[in-house]
């Protein structure tokens, strides 16, 4: 293939079709969708195990590729959900009418064409597809090598549903994963209407100096949790375990922990049963270093200036020690990527101060970054986490996949 121009063109043509689907058409596409997945887990699992097999067991991203029956029917069942949301178009948000009788209206209506580039994980060609679907919108999809197969049955299997629902499967593609074609989709802003990248920094750079097509970013998430002197040390600790070891490969869990010097060597040991069970990597300040090393802690490394402001996406972590809640927050501003905060604290005004001055799409007070997500907030699902400020923010999901529109009536008027 030389060009990807005739997919491009394809999938705008079928967005006509994609704006014209009424709410219950949207429905049954999408519960189809869903059945297709439970009814078909053996043969994703099967294709899903192909890419698995090309990736190195000690690749923090292979955790992210892996699709088992569990998480398909929570990926099933989350598209059932999304189903059930309320249709995001079509919705009146301003009315108005003018001296001379032109009754004039806003209200919201499908983006069009969505393309997304994202990396390593399958479910979301399923989350992708079902929002954006639920909003009017047709997709190009553009997954990496990494979970091709696992990507191409998926895809397969949505189309089978536009099929029998009698719809152009031109709405939803997955262009090749050769790389040259990525460029060609950046510069195609006269068939996408916006462009989502989902991945790696790098990947998010590249998208943003390169695209012609307005982008909306789906950012890195370098997530601080600060204990206070006054956190609930047992509750602290509970917090941080869950944040940094369930599911390390994903953009919510835990980076660094910031500790106030007050409490560190009372709540450093709380962490050693936890931490041992997933091996934890500790990257400790100078001033941590001899809490946790005389508390026999293994996988200890001294902390550089490289691992702060470190997205690990693996069972690694560092940790900074403060005097102050104005230190913690100082160091929050300098190494955020603004994904999400947490605070853990009995101290309500300081609960308040770090709620109110940290800047980030989600700020958390005693409890688990991990709840950054869509289904959590009761969104249905996500494309992503935005941490830009524009458009969206926080979860990226349906209500965002909308634009508006002005309607106009009038009986004659000329101006």
């Amino acid at each position: 293939m030389e060009s990807i121009q005739p997919i491009l063109q394809s999938v705008h043509q079928a967005s006509v079709q994609t704006r014209q689907l009424t709410d219950e058409q949207k429905q049954h596409l999408l519960l189809d969708i869903a059945k297709n997945i439970d009814d078909h887990i053996d043969v994703i699992v099967g294709e899903n195990s192909k890419d698995l097999a090309r990736m190195d067991d000690g690749d923090p991203k292979k955790d992210r590729l892996l699709l088992n029956p569990a998480r398909l029917k929570d990926i099933a069942q989350s598209v059932r959900d999304v189903a059930q949301l309320e249709d995001p178009t079509g919705k009146l948000l301003y009315t108005h009418v003018a001296e001379n009788g032109l009754k004039i209206e806003r209200i919201t209506a499908p983006m069009g064409v969505v393309g997304v580039i994202y990396e390593s994980r399958p479910n979301v060609t399923i989350d992708v597809v079902a929002l954006c679907l639920r909003a009017g919108n047709a997709v190009i999809l553009r997954g990496g090598s990494d979970a091709e197969a696992s990507n191409k049955i998926l895809v397969n299997l949505v189309h089978q549903a536009l099929s029998k629902n009698g719809l152009f499967t031109e709405m939803i593609q997955l262009l090749p994963t050769d790389r040259k074609f990525v460029k060609e989709l950046l510069e195609a802003d006269k068939y996408v209407d916006i462009i989502i990248p989902r991945g790696s920094q790098t990947l998010i750079n590249f998208v943003r100096d390169n695209s012609r097509v307005p982008t909306i970013e789906t950012g890195a998430g370098v997530c601080h949790t600060f204990v206070d002197s006054y956190a609930d040390l047992y509750k602290a600790a509970q917090i941080v375990i869950n944040a940094k070891t369930h599911r390390p490969s994903v953009c919510n869990a835990l980076d660094t922990i910031i500790i106030h010097s007050k409490i560190a060597e009372k709540f450093i040991p709380l962490l050693k049963e936890g931490f041992a069970s997933f091996d934890v990597e500790i990257f400790a300040d100078e001033s941590s270093y001899p809490i946790f090393l005389s508390n026999g802690f293994s996988h200890l490394q001294h902390a550089g200036d490289e691992s702060f402001g470190m997205e690990y996406l693996s069972q690694k972590c560092s940790v900074k020690v403060v005097s102050d809640i104005e230190e913690a927050l100082a160091h929050i501003r300098k190494y955020s990527s603004k994904h999400s905060e947490a605070i853990v604290s009995e101290n309500n005004e300081h609960i308040v101060k770090f709620l109110n001055e940290v800047d980030a799409a989600a700020v958390y007070a005693n409890a688990s970054t991990r709840f950054t997500d869509g289904g959590v907030f009761g969104l249905g699902a996500e494309i992503g986490i935005s941490t830009q400020k524009l458009h969206a923010r926080g979860p990226f999901a349906l209500e965002k996949l909308t634009t508006e529109k002005w309607i106009i009536h009038g009986n004659g008027q000329i101006r």
